[in-house]
């Protein structure tokens, strides 16, 4: 287990700020830590799982510090988790057996299979701060928004990344847009975001200034597909975007787009980081290793994280540059096989995202006994501009037969699971 405080500099820079209400010092964080980590100690056997229901709040950050000092394995639960769904993560984690060494276990969100624990080592989310350290070029005197749940990776790493390295952190609890541009605006607001996409649109729009905010030096994104006409938008208004490809066996980030790679017009998501392997198998898949991999899986499915020679598997495909650089092309369990002809995903859909009447969407395969699977697509419109057969045409002339969607659900927000990602089984089952 760590205690994290204990190995904070000792410097005022490690301060947590509240929302605009409370600044907390790094002595008085200390104190109000280790007052809620005494009955911790006491009432609970080392070594145990904590379940934790939190948000990126001060409260929320002092629950996670105190469970990890008091020698307790945490495991922060997605408030946004359905009941049932928090119940049966606590039942499975209550039962398992942890790896030696597990100080945090992240519920995985299971977009495309069974939800699972994943278990976070100290070492692991120390050498993910120190390469994100390298790679973002992170200073003294930076300050990072609390922007993602600690039930995500990107949120625990955020956390332990700030205070392991003397950044400031603004917890102000779960993401809300007018909040953030508050605190963008501010004279001592944040140097460096971490968002979803989903986040950065909805700041994007609520942004309605000219210029992006002055002190801002870097937008970490990740968690999903980063759409390529968001990315120029962005770029295009001048905001610092780092494109990031991660995943919570990773213990965060695995390859990094810096801002001046990405405003230079890249738009793969870098080279790995410092300390990271990865290759491309024969079959496409992207694999990766290194020192921020994860000890393991625990609860309902605990087979094995990595192959013999330590390599994650991670079930997404890409392809490496001749300079090492990685870009991610979708997942295999996103293929899409329809008259024999193999799919993706994600490229269809950002060929969907080039009508203006299309405002977002997602791309599934739908089973078909004649054509094995056909290509369905919800479609979120552009309100008062979508007109479906105009849709079809302008399809038919931009797109190959096979890759042309045969079903449509038209309207609605996309569904999303806890951590904001697009539910791709639910949108399977919608059709």
């Amino acid at each position: 287990m760590m205690d994290l405080l204990a190995r904070c500099p000792v410097s005022g820079a490690s301060d947590i700020l509240g929302d605009d209400v409370e600044t907390i010092t790094l002595d008085t964080l200390r104190a109000r830590v280790s007052e809620v980590a005494g009955p911790l100690r006491s009432e609970t056997t080392p070594g145990a799982v904590r379940t934790l229901s939190i948000e990126s709040d001060v409260d929320g950050i002092i629950e996670l510090l105190a469970t990890w000092a008091a020698g307790l394995v945490a495991a922060p639960l997605n408030p946004m988790l359905t009941p049932e769904s928090r119940v049966r993560a606590s039942e499975s984690l209550s039962v398992a057996t942890m790896p030696p060494g597990t100080c945090t276990v992240l519920w995985t969100s299971g977009t495309s299979g069974t939800p699972r624990g994943v278990a976070l080592s100290q070492a692991s989310l120390d050498a993910s701060a120190e390469s994100s350290k390298v790679r973002l070029d992170l200073r003294d005197g930076d300050v990072w928004l609390a922007s993602l749940s600690p039930a995500h990776v990107g949120g625990i790493a955020l956390v332990t990344r700030a205070l392991l390295l003397g950044n400031r952190l603004i917890a102000g609890g779960r993401f809300d847009v007018e909040r953030a541009v508050a605190a963008l605006e501010s004279e001592e607001g944040p140097t460096h975001l971490s968002l979803v996409p989903t986040q950065l649109h909805r700041l994007l729009d609520a942004w309605r200034r000219p210029e992006a905010p002055r002190r801002l030096r870097c937008i970490l994104v990740g968690g999903a597909h980063a759409p390529s006409g968001l990315v120029a938008r962005a770029v295009g208004q001048g905001w610092p975007i780092a494109l990031t490809y991660g995943a919570t066996e990773m213990s965060s980030q695995i390859a990094t787009a810096t801002p001046a790679e990405v405003g230079a017009g890249r738009l793969d998501v870098g080279r790995p980081l410092s300390g990271v392997e990865v290759r491309v198998a024969d079959d496409g898949e992207i694999l990766a290793r290194g020192p921020t991999r994860a000890l393991g899986y625990v609860g309902t499915d605990s087979s094995p994280l990595a192959d013999r020679d330590g390599w994650y598997h991670t079930g997404d495909l890409g392809r490496l540059d001749a300079e090492g650089r990685l870009t991610v092309t979708g997942r295999r369990i996103d293929r899409i096989v329809t008259g024999g002809v193999t799919l993706d995903a994600i490229t269809i859909e950002e060929t969907l995202r080039g009508h203006p009447a299309v405002l977002d969407v997602c791309v599934v395969g739908v089973p078909d006994e004649v054509w094995g699977e056909r290509v369905a697509a919800w479609v979120v419109p552009v309100e008062g501009e979508f007109d479906l057969e105009d849709v079809e045409t302008w399809a038919t002339n931009t797109m190959a037969s096979s890759s042309r969607p045969r079903l449509w659900n038209i309207g609605g927000a996309l569904p999303r699971n806890a951590n904001g990602k697009v539910d791709r089984a639910g949108v399977r089952s919608a059709f």
